[in-house]
Protein backbone atom coordinates (compact mmCIF):
# COMPACT_ATOMS: atom_id res chain seq x y z
CA UNK A 1 0.00 0.00 0.00
CA UNK A 2 1.47 3.35 -1.11
CA UNK A 3 1.54 6.15 1.47
CA UNK A 4 -0.03 9.41 0.33
CA UNK A 5 2.44 12.33 0.38
CA UNK A 6 1.60 15.08 2.85
CA UNK A 7 -0.42 17.98 1.47
CA UNK A 8 1.64 21.02 0.49
CA UNK A 9 -1.25 23.42 1.06
CA UNK A 10 -1.41 25.21 4.39
CA UNK A 11 -4.82 24.73 6.09
CA UNK A 12 -7.19 27.64 6.59
CA UNK A 13 -7.48 29.16 10.05
CA UNK A 14 -10.38 27.49 11.90
CA UNK A 15 -13.24 29.67 13.03
CA UNK A 16 -13.95 29.97 16.74
CA UNK A 17 -17.04 27.80 16.19
CA UNK A 18 -15.03 25.03 14.49
CA UNK A 19 -12.53 25.01 17.36
CA UNK A 20 -15.39 25.06 19.90
CA UNK A 21 -16.94 21.95 18.37
CA UNK A 22 -13.59 20.15 18.35
CA UNK A 23 -12.85 20.91 22.03
CA UNK A 24 -16.40 19.86 22.98
CA UNK A 25 -15.96 16.55 21.12
CA UNK A 26 -12.59 16.01 22.80
CA UNK A 27 -14.20 16.48 26.22
CA UNK A 28 -16.51 13.53 25.55
CA UNK A 29 -13.93 11.14 24.04
CA UNK A 30 -10.85 11.90 26.17
CA UNK A 31 -10.48 8.46 27.76
CA UNK A 32 -7.18 6.72 28.41
CA UNK A 33 -5.49 9.06 30.86
CA UNK A 34 -3.00 11.79 29.84
CA UNK A 35 -1.13 9.57 27.37
CA UNK A 36 -4.32 8.69 25.53
CA UNK A 37 -5.63 12.27 25.63
CA UNK A 38 -2.36 13.70 24.28
CA UNK A 39 -2.31 11.06 21.54
CA UNK A 40 -5.86 12.04 20.54
CA UNK A 41 -4.88 15.71 20.28
CA UNK A 42 -1.72 14.91 18.32
CA UNK A 43 -3.60 12.73 15.83
CA UNK A 44 -6.30 15.33 15.24
CA UNK A 45 -4.46 18.67 15.57
CA UNK A 46 -1.01 17.79 14.18
CA UNK A 47 -1.63 14.94 11.75
CA UNK A 48 -5.15 15.43 10.38
CA UNK A 49 -6.15 19.08 10.72
CA UNK A 50 -2.56 20.46 10.86
CA UNK A 51 -3.54 23.38 13.07
CA UNK A 52 -0.15 23.20 14.80
CA UNK A 53 3.26 21.82 13.79
CA UNK A 54 4.81 18.68 15.26
CA UNK A 55 7.75 20.34 17.05
CA UNK A 56 5.59 23.20 18.27
CA UNK A 57 3.12 20.71 19.73
CA UNK A 58 5.91 18.85 21.56
CA UNK A 59 7.49 22.10 22.72
CA UNK A 60 4.20 23.14 24.32
CA UNK A 61 3.78 19.67 25.84
CA UNK A 62 7.24 19.78 27.43
CA UNK A 63 6.28 23.03 29.16
CA UNK A 64 2.98 21.58 30.39
CA UNK A 65 4.79 18.54 31.81
CA UNK A 66 6.91 20.60 34.21
CA UNK A 67 3.86 22.38 35.64
CA UNK A 68 1.65 21.21 38.48
CA UNK A 69 -1.70 20.13 37.14
CA UNK A 70 -3.09 17.89 34.37
CA UNK A 71 -0.76 18.27 31.39
CA UNK A 72 -3.34 17.18 28.78
CA UNK A 73 -5.84 19.84 29.84
CA UNK A 74 -3.07 22.45 30.00
CA UNK A 75 -1.97 21.48 26.49
CA UNK A 76 -5.55 22.03 25.29
CA UNK A 77 -5.51 25.51 26.90
CA UNK A 78 -2.15 26.24 25.25
CA UNK A 79 -3.26 25.26 21.73
CA UNK A 80 -6.65 26.95 22.14
CA UNK A 81 -4.81 30.13 23.19
CA UNK A 82 -2.46 29.94 20.20
CA UNK A 83 -5.42 29.63 17.84
CA UNK A 84 -7.90 32.09 19.34
CA UNK A 85 -6.21 34.15 22.04
CA UNK A 86 -7.29 34.11 25.70
CA UNK A 87 -10.91 33.12 25.09
CA UNK A 88 -9.74 30.26 22.90
CA UNK A 89 -7.63 28.93 25.75
CA UNK A 90 -10.43 29.34 28.29
CA UNK A 91 -12.95 27.52 26.08
CA UNK A 92 -10.54 24.69 25.23
CA UNK A 93 -9.61 24.08 28.87
CA UNK A 94 -13.19 24.33 30.13
CA UNK A 95 -14.69 22.00 27.53
CA UNK A 96 -11.93 19.50 28.30
CA UNK A 97 -13.35 18.99 31.81
CA UNK A 98 -17.01 20.09 31.63
CA UNK A 99 -18.44 16.83 30.16
CA UNK A 100 -16.48 14.85 32.76
CA UNK A 101 -17.90 17.01 35.57
CA UNK A 102 -21.47 16.47 34.37
CA UNK A 103 -21.02 12.70 33.92
CA UNK A 104 -19.26 12.27 37.28
CA UNK A 105 -21.89 14.31 39.11
CA UNK A 106 -24.65 12.12 37.64
CA UNK A 107 -22.80 8.86 38.45
CA UNK A 108 -21.96 10.05 41.97
CA UNK A 109 -25.62 10.87 42.62
CA UNK A 110 -26.60 7.35 41.46
CA UNK A 111 -23.85 5.94 43.67
CA UNK A 112 -25.05 7.80 46.77
CA UNK A 113 -28.79 7.47 46.17
CA UNK A 114 -28.86 3.83 45.02
CA UNK A 115 -25.59 2.41 46.33
CA UNK A 116 -27.36 -0.16 48.53
CA UNK A 117 -28.96 -1.87 45.54
CA UNK A 118 -27.38 -5.24 44.81
CA UNK A 119 -26.33 -4.68 41.19
CA UNK A 120 -24.72 -1.33 42.04
CA UNK A 121 -22.74 -2.97 44.85
CA UNK A 122 -21.70 -5.75 42.50
CA UNK A 123 -20.59 -3.30 39.83
CA UNK A 124 -18.28 -1.43 42.21
CA UNK A 125 -17.10 -4.67 43.80
CA UNK A 126 -15.90 -5.85 40.40
CA UNK A 127 -14.17 -2.59 39.52
CA UNK A 128 -12.21 -2.19 42.78
CA UNK A 129 -9.56 -4.90 42.17
CA UNK A 130 -8.95 -3.39 38.72
CA UNK A 131 -8.37 0.00 40.33
CA UNK A 132 -5.71 -1.50 42.61
CA UNK A 133 -3.98 -3.00 39.58
CA UNK A 134 -4.12 0.35 37.74
CA UNK A 135 -2.50 2.17 40.67
CA UNK A 136 0.23 -0.47 40.98
CA UNK A 137 0.90 -0.13 37.25
CA UNK A 138 1.04 3.66 37.61
CA UNK A 139 3.71 3.32 40.30
CA UNK A 140 5.71 0.97 38.09
CA UNK A 141 5.35 3.24 35.05
CA UNK A 142 6.48 6.37 36.89
CA UNK A 143 9.25 4.52 38.71
CA UNK A 144 10.67 2.86 35.60
CA UNK A 145 11.03 6.27 33.99
CA UNK A 146 12.20 8.25 37.00
CA UNK A 147 14.32 6.01 39.25
CA UNK A 148 17.55 5.68 37.30
CA UNK A 149 20.05 5.47 40.17
CA UNK A 150 20.31 4.34 43.78
CA UNK A 151 19.91 7.82 45.25
CA UNK A 152 16.54 8.31 43.58
CA UNK A 153 15.47 4.82 44.66
CA UNK A 154 16.43 5.76 48.23
CA UNK A 155 14.43 9.00 48.01
CA UNK A 156 11.42 7.06 46.76
CA UNK A 157 11.71 4.53 49.59
CA UNK A 158 12.09 7.32 52.15
CA UNK A 159 8.94 9.06 50.88
CA UNK A 160 7.02 5.78 51.17
CA UNK A 161 8.16 5.30 54.78
CA UNK A 162 7.41 8.95 55.60
CA UNK A 163 3.78 8.75 54.47
CA UNK A 164 3.08 5.09 55.33
CA UNK A 165 4.75 4.79 58.75
CA UNK A 166 4.81 8.38 59.99
CA UNK A 167 1.75 9.81 58.17
CA UNK A 168 3.68 12.93 57.17
CA UNK A 169 1.65 15.37 55.06
CA UNK A 170 2.14 15.15 51.32
CA UNK A 171 3.19 18.83 50.89
CA UNK A 172 6.02 18.34 53.41
CA UNK A 173 7.29 15.30 51.49
CA UNK A 174 7.17 17.21 48.18
CA UNK A 175 8.97 20.21 49.68
CA UNK A 176 11.71 18.04 51.21
CA UNK A 177 12.22 16.15 47.94
CA UNK A 178 12.45 19.41 46.01
CA UNK A 179 15.04 20.82 48.42
CA UNK A 180 17.11 17.62 48.22
CA UNK A 181 16.87 17.74 44.43
CA UNK A 182 17.97 21.37 44.31
CA UNK A 183 20.98 20.72 46.56
CA UNK A 184 21.82 17.43 44.85
CA UNK A 185 21.58 19.04 41.43
CA UNK A 186 24.41 21.38 42.39
CA UNK A 187 26.58 18.80 44.15
CA UNK A 188 25.97 15.77 41.88
CA UNK A 189 24.18 16.98 38.73
CA UNK A 190 24.82 13.64 37.02
CA UNK A 191 22.39 11.96 39.46
CA UNK A 192 19.55 14.40 38.76
CA UNK A 193 19.62 14.52 34.97
CA UNK A 194 17.18 11.67 34.48
CA UNK A 195 13.94 13.62 34.06
CA UNK A 196 12.63 15.06 30.87
CA UNK A 197 9.70 15.61 28.63
CA UNK A 198 8.75 14.28 25.25
CA UNK A 199 11.39 14.41 22.58
CA UNK A 200 10.80 15.71 19.12
CA UNK A 201 9.81 13.49 16.25
CA UNK A 202 11.23 13.61 12.76
CA UNK A 203 7.84 13.02 11.11
CA UNK A 204 6.20 15.61 8.90
CA UNK A 205 2.51 15.87 8.03
CA UNK A 206 2.65 18.81 5.64
CA UNK A 207 2.56 22.57 6.31
CA UNK A 208 0.73 23.48 9.49
CA UNK A 209 -1.32 26.58 10.23
CA UNK A 210 1.03 27.43 13.14
CA UNK A 211 4.17 25.73 11.90
CA UNK A 212 7.44 24.95 13.62
CA UNK A 213 9.50 27.63 11.85
CA UNK A 214 6.94 30.43 12.20
CA UNK A 215 7.35 33.32 14.66
CA UNK A 216 4.79 33.44 17.48
CA UNK A 217 1.45 35.04 16.55
CA UNK A 218 1.15 38.70 17.55
CA UNK A 219 -1.03 37.91 20.57
CA UNK A 220 1.48 35.30 21.76
CA UNK A 221 4.29 37.75 22.41
CA UNK A 222 5.19 38.47 26.02
CA UNK A 223 3.88 41.69 27.54
CA UNK A 224 4.44 42.77 31.13
CA UNK A 225 1.17 44.70 31.05
CA UNK A 226 -0.77 41.63 29.89
CA UNK A 227 0.86 39.51 32.58
CA UNK A 228 -0.09 42.02 35.30
CA UNK A 229 -3.70 42.18 34.06
CA UNK A 230 -3.90 38.40 33.94
CA UNK A 231 -2.58 37.99 37.48
CA UNK A 232 -5.03 40.60 38.76
CA UNK A 233 -7.95 38.94 36.93
CA UNK A 234 -7.19 35.44 38.24
CA UNK A 235 -6.72 36.69 41.81
CA UNK A 236 -9.99 38.63 41.55
CA UNK A 237 -11.85 35.55 40.25
CA UNK A 238 -10.38 33.38 43.00
CA UNK A 239 -11.15 35.95 45.70
CA UNK A 240 -14.72 36.48 44.46
CA UNK A 241 -15.37 32.74 44.37
CA UNK A 242 -14.01 32.27 47.88
CA UNK A 243 -16.08 35.17 49.22
CA UNK A 244 -19.25 33.59 47.78
CA UNK A 245 -18.52 30.45 49.80
CA UNK A 246 -17.89 32.10 53.17
CA UNK A 247 -21.45 31.46 54.37
CA UNK A 248 -21.01 27.75 53.65
CA UNK A 249 -18.02 26.48 55.69
CA UNK A 250 -17.90 23.06 53.98
CA UNK A 251 -17.62 24.65 50.52
CA UNK A 252 -15.17 27.29 51.77
CA UNK A 253 -12.93 24.52 53.13
CA UNK A 254 -13.12 22.83 49.73
CA UNK A 255 -12.10 26.02 47.97
CA UNK A 256 -9.03 26.48 50.15
CA UNK A 257 -8.08 22.79 50.12
CA UNK A 258 -8.39 22.20 46.39
CA UNK A 259 -6.48 25.39 45.62
CA UNK A 260 -3.56 23.95 47.59
CA UNK A 261 -4.01 20.57 45.90
CA UNK A 262 -3.86 22.23 42.48
CA UNK A 263 -0.42 23.63 43.28
CA UNK A 264 0.92 20.22 44.36
CA UNK A 265 0.01 18.01 41.41
CA UNK A 266 3.57 17.53 40.14
CA UNK A 267 3.85 14.06 38.64
CA UNK A 268 0.21 13.72 37.62
CA UNK A 269 -3.02 12.82 39.35
CA UNK A 270 -1.66 9.73 41.09
CA UNK A 271 0.86 11.91 42.88
CA UNK A 272 -1.76 14.19 44.42
CA UNK A 273 -4.29 11.47 45.28
CA UNK A 274 -2.58 10.71 48.63
CA UNK A 275 -2.92 14.41 49.51
CA UNK A 276 -6.58 14.44 48.47
CA UNK A 277 -7.09 11.30 50.56
CA UNK A 278 -5.41 12.84 53.61
CA UNK A 279 -7.54 15.97 53.36
CA UNK A 280 -10.84 14.49 52.22
CA UNK A 281 -10.84 11.44 54.48
CA UNK A 282 -8.67 12.18 57.50
CA UNK A 283 -8.77 15.97 57.94
CA UNK A 284 -12.25 17.02 56.82
CA UNK A 285 -14.14 13.69 56.81
CA UNK A 286 -15.92 14.44 53.54
CA UNK A 287 -15.87 10.74 52.61
CA UNK A 288 -14.54 7.37 53.77
CA UNK A 289 -11.52 5.48 52.49
CA UNK A 290 -13.77 2.92 50.80
CA UNK A 291 -15.68 5.71 49.06
CA UNK A 292 -12.37 7.17 47.86
CA UNK A 293 -11.63 3.88 46.08
CA UNK A 294 -15.07 3.94 44.49
CA UNK A 295 -14.43 7.52 43.34
CA UNK A 296 -11.18 6.52 41.70
CA UNK A 297 -13.02 3.69 39.94
CA UNK A 298 -15.51 6.21 38.53
CA UNK A 299 -12.69 8.55 37.55
CA UNK A 300 -10.93 5.76 35.64
CA UNK A 301 -14.05 4.89 33.64
CA UNK A 302 -15.18 8.40 32.58
CA UNK A 303 -13.65 10.86 30.08
CA UNK A 304 -11.44 13.71 31.21
CA UNK A 305 -8.31 13.88 33.37
CA UNK A 306 -8.07 11.43 36.28
CA UNK A 307 -7.76 14.32 38.74
CA UNK A 308 -11.49 14.80 38.06
CA UNK A 309 -11.88 12.39 40.98
CA UNK A 310 -11.92 15.65 42.98
CA UNK A 311 -15.46 16.20 41.63
CA UNK A 312 -16.49 12.92 43.26
CA UNK A 313 -14.83 13.97 46.53
CA UNK A 314 -16.57 17.35 46.42
CA UNK A 315 -19.98 15.86 45.60
CA UNK A 316 -19.78 13.27 48.38
CA UNK A 317 -18.51 15.91 50.82
CA UNK A 318 -21.31 18.38 50.03
CA UNK A 319 -23.89 15.58 50.24
CA UNK A 320 -22.72 13.90 53.47
CA UNK A 321 -22.01 17.19 55.27
CA UNK A 322 -25.40 18.56 54.11
CA UNK A 323 -23.81 21.87 53.09
CA UNK A 324 -27.26 23.40 52.30
CA UNK A 325 -29.25 21.49 54.93
CA UNK A 326 -30.97 18.07 54.92
CA UNK A 327 -33.55 19.07 52.28
CA UNK A 328 -31.04 20.13 49.59
CA UNK A 329 -28.51 17.32 49.52
CA UNK A 330 -28.45 16.99 45.73
CA UNK A 331 -27.84 20.73 45.32
CA UNK A 332 -25.09 20.55 47.96
CA UNK A 333 -23.47 17.64 46.11
CA UNK A 334 -23.50 19.49 42.79
CA UNK A 335 -22.10 22.61 44.50
CA UNK A 336 -19.34 20.57 46.13
CA UNK A 337 -18.38 18.90 42.85
CA UNK A 338 -18.38 22.26 41.06
CA UNK A 339 -16.30 23.95 43.78
CA UNK A 340 -13.72 21.15 43.83
CA UNK A 341 -13.40 21.23 40.04
CA UNK A 342 -13.26 25.03 39.78
CA UNK A 343 -10.53 25.52 42.38
CA UNK A 344 -8.51 22.53 41.13
CA UNK A 345 -8.34 23.75 37.53
CA UNK A 346 -8.23 27.55 37.94
CA UNK A 347 -4.41 27.67 38.44
CA UNK A 348 -3.88 25.80 35.14
CA UNK A 349 -5.29 28.74 33.21
CA UNK A 350 -2.90 31.10 35.00
CA UNK A 351 0.13 28.86 34.39
CA UNK A 352 -0.56 28.59 30.66
CA UNK A 353 -1.84 32.06 29.84
CA UNK A 354 0.98 33.67 31.85
CA UNK A 355 3.82 31.33 30.90
CA UNK A 356 3.03 30.39 27.30
CA UNK A 357 4.21 33.74 25.82
CA UNK A 358 7.61 33.15 27.43
CA UNK A 359 7.67 29.56 26.15
CA UNK A 360 6.79 30.71 22.64
CA UNK A 361 9.86 32.95 22.67
CA UNK A 362 12.18 29.96 23.28
CA UNK A 363 12.17 27.05 20.90
CA UNK A 364 14.53 24.72 22.77
CA UNK A 365 13.36 21.62 24.59
CA UNK A 366 12.43 22.22 28.24
CA UNK A 367 13.81 19.65 30.72
CA UNK A 368 12.82 18.75 34.25
CA UNK A 369 14.95 20.63 36.71
CA UNK A 370 16.83 18.86 39.49
CA UNK A 371 14.18 19.77 42.12
CA UNK A 372 11.47 18.27 39.92
CA UNK A 373 13.55 15.14 39.47
CA UNK A 374 13.64 14.82 43.26
CA UNK A 375 9.89 15.41 43.49
CA UNK A 376 9.24 12.76 40.85
CA UNK A 377 11.27 10.22 42.84
CA UNK A 378 9.22 11.01 45.96
CA UNK A 379 6.02 10.68 43.95
CA UNK A 380 6.80 7.02 43.24
CA UNK A 381 6.91 6.33 46.97
CA UNK A 382 3.58 8.02 47.69
CA UNK A 383 1.89 6.25 44.78
CA UNK A 384 3.14 2.90 46.13
CA UNK A 385 1.62 3.88 49.48
CA UNK A 386 -1.64 4.62 47.68
CA UNK A 387 -1.56 1.17 46.07
CA UNK A 388 -0.93 -0.47 49.46
CA UNK A 389 -3.81 1.51 51.00
CA UNK A 390 -6.26 0.64 48.22
CA UNK A 391 -5.16 -3.01 48.12
CA UNK A 392 -5.58 -3.37 51.88
CA UNK A 393 -9.12 -1.97 51.83
CA UNK A 394 -10.17 -4.02 48.80
CA UNK A 395 -8.79 -7.35 50.06
CA UNK A 396 -9.64 -6.82 53.74
CA UNK A 397 -12.52 -4.29 53.77
CA UNK A 398 -13.30 -4.83 57.47
CA UNK A 399 -9.68 -4.43 58.63
CA UNK A 400 -8.19 -1.28 60.12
Amino acid sequence: MTMQPPSLERPAHPTFGEAFLYWLKLGFISFGGPAGQIALMHQELVERRRWIGEHRFLHALNYCMVLPGPEAQQLAIYIGWLLHRTWGGIVAGTLFVLPSLAILALLTWIYLAFGDIGWVKGLFGGIKPAVVAIVVFAAWRIGSRALKNRLLWAMSAASFVAIFAFDLPFPAIVLAAGVIGAIGGRMRPDLFKVGGGHGASGKTYGPALIDDDMPPPAHARFSLRSLALLLAAVLAIWGTAMSLLLNHPVLADMGAFFTKAALLTFGGAYAVLPYVYQGGVETYGWLTGAQMIDGLALGETTPGPLIMVVAFVGFVGGWTKQAFGPDMMLAAGIAGASAATFFTFLPSYLFILAGAPLVESTHGDLKFTAPLTGVTAAVVGVVVNLAVFFGWHVLWPQAT
